[in-house]
């Protein structure tokens, strides 16, 4: 297991290589799918026990320093 982020780690045993919150089965993607689908990061909490405040922020993080490059334009 590899951290790639503030607690954000990748097994490549566990959830097909995807990135998780440190070591859980939980994946980045869940959690951004969550808040991408309204919920509210209370409500992540709620739906995802688990997960804490600063989980919800890393993955928000996390996502935010993937998308950070120029777009290729057409």
């Amino acid at each position: 297991m590899s951290a790639i982020a503030e607690r954000i780690t990748v097994n490549v045993d566990q959830c097909g290589s995807r990135p998780c919150i440190h070591g859980m089965r939980i994946r980045v993607t869940d959690v951004l799918d969550l808040l991408g689908n309204g919920l509210t990061p209370q409500q992540v909490l709620e739906e995802l026990p688990e997960v804490g405040a600063k989980d919800v922020q890393a993955c928000l993080k996390f996502a935010s320093t993937r998308v950070n490059y120029p777009m290729a334009s057409s």
